[in-house]
């Protein structure tokens, strides 16, 4: 069961809950040149949206983003991880993390149908670093 994990940094944004926000920031990321590791929206109310941003580059995103006066949160830490789409292919992860009592408080993946997937993990700033020392980082 092959897979590769990786540290990331991510920054996110809350915006207005309407058509078009993502598009507008994933617009201006692509015109500064940030290419993206992974990104996602969620619903953090009625009216707000959290965008997510997964840099490449964390420090060219940041520099980038002050000189546009974009209002960036971060950088924050998760754990991408990449690998061959088998079944269980993420049980092990999460028993090591869990013998470790590591608590995942939030996570996402997805497959590209082709027999890879994605899957990020959040884990507490304060477990980041003992999290991944468990999964070998």
């Amino acid at each position: 069961m092959p897979f590769t994990i990786q540290r990331v940094e991510y920054f996110y944004t809350t915006v207005r809950d309407q058509p078009g926000e993502a598009y507008k920031l994933l617009n201006m990321l692509a015109a500064m040149g940030i290419n993206q590791l992974a990104f996602s929206a969620i619903p953090i109310g009625p009216n707000l949206t959290q965008l997510a941003i997964f840099p490449e580059d964390p420090a060219k995103l940041a520099n980038e983003a002050k000189m546009a006066g974009m209002h960036l949160d971060g950088p924050h830490h998760a754990l991408l991880i990449q690998g061959d789409d088998e079944l269980g292919a993420l049980a092990g992860i999460h028993e090591k993390l869990y013998e470790a009592d590591i608590n995942v408080y939030s996570s996402s993946g997805v497959t590209d149908g082709q027999g890879s997937y994605g899957y990020l993990i959040y884990v507490k700033e304060e477990d980041f670093a003992r999290a991944a020392q468990t999964l070998g980082l």
